[in-house]
């Protein structure tokens, strides 16, 4: 239980994510549920840092949101709505002390990032996913699409920030 809410929480606090120009198999099938993105986006560990983020409380991990070509044009240019064809990925670990780094500093104040806990995307593609303010959701866990009854709460929560097209993660230039 702790894996999905983990993923969902993040999900619910930090994704901030544009649109996707991926062929179509990036795609969850339309008639199952296509509000979620059930294969990952090739290349995403490429892709140019928007923010970095920390979840405090049961989340308790770090992050890094990294962007598309799209999402990183859109995120400099203040455009919105983002464009179909930008994605964000948000990629979350815990963290931990870094003992090495500690010693030099003498005191306990390095964290570093520990063990990943999940990847999310949010897609945009306004066709595709109309139902849910042009997104499309994703978290993987292990590389695997988290359970979709875990994703049903992205949009309600996303849909409450529309003045940032449903974004929460701010670009840090």
């Amino acid at each position: 239980m702790k894996s999905i809410a983990l993923p969902l929480l993040a999900v619910l606090m930090l994704a901030g994510i544009a649109a996707l120009t991926t062929p179509p198999s990036t795609h969850a099938d339309d008639s199952a549920s296509p509000a979620y993105v059930t294969k990952i986006p090739p290349g995403y560990r490429d892709w140019k840092l928007i923010s970095v983020s920390h979840e405090a409380g049961n989340l308790n991990s770090i992050g890094a949101v990294l962007g598309n070509d799209v999402a990183i044009k859109a995120y400099r240019e203040g455009k919105l709505p983002y464009p179909d064809g930008a994605i964000i990925a948000a990629l979350h670990y815990g963290h931990t002390p870094s003992e090495e780094n500690n010693k030099v500093f003498g005191q306990a104040q390095s964290f570093v990032a520990g063990a990943p806990t999940n990847i999310q995307f949010m897609v945009k593609d306004s066709t595709k996913y109309a139902a849910t303010g042009g997104w499309g959701f994703a978290t993987f866990v292990d590389g695997k699409p988290a359970p979709a009854a875990s994703m049903k709460s992205c949009f309600p929560c996303h849909n409450q920030i529309k003045a940032s097209d449903l974004v929460f993660t701010h670009y840090a230039p």
